[in-house]
């Protein structure tokens, strides 16, 4: 069973559907549809997969004050609609209330986005 702790309200449409958590690593599958579509061709905005790497990295941290800081990812291969991609997120190293999370977005055995992810454990809630 997966205890998810943070993001309890995310769209699971829009950001996916959590497969596996366990011990800082995640994954979270997401299928495109024509809504994330950015153009007649069904190419999928890259907003929807950032989206995805993002939570993947949250959930891979799994605490419910986590919160995003910073990150670097690069889109390798277009998405279209219909497609299933999966993230892949392994927290790396922690320091302190840091921790850097590197995500991988694949569809099938194709890597279509990389990145790493800054995440911040917080005392209290970001808004609290």
């Amino acid at each position: 069973m997966i205890t998810v702790r943070t993001h309890k309200s995310i769209n699971h449409e829009l950001c996916g559907v959590p497969i596996y958590l366990e011990d800082g690593n995640s994954k979270v599958k997401l299928v495109t549809t024509s809504s994330m579509a950015a153009d007649e061709t069904g190419l999928i905005h890259g907003g929807f997969i950032f989206g995805l790497a993002d939570y993947a990295a949250m959930i891979a941290v799994n605490h419910p004050n986590v919160v995003l800081g910073s990150s670097e990812g690069r889109f390798l291969k277009p998405v279209k609609k219909g497609d299933t991609v999966v993230a892949e997120a392994k927290v790396e190293e922690i320091q302190g209330k840091k921790q850097r999370v590197l995500v991988s977005v694949t569809r099938q055995e194709e890597v279509v986005f990389s990145g790493v992810f800054t995440c911040f454990v917080l005392d209290k809630h970001v808004l609290g």
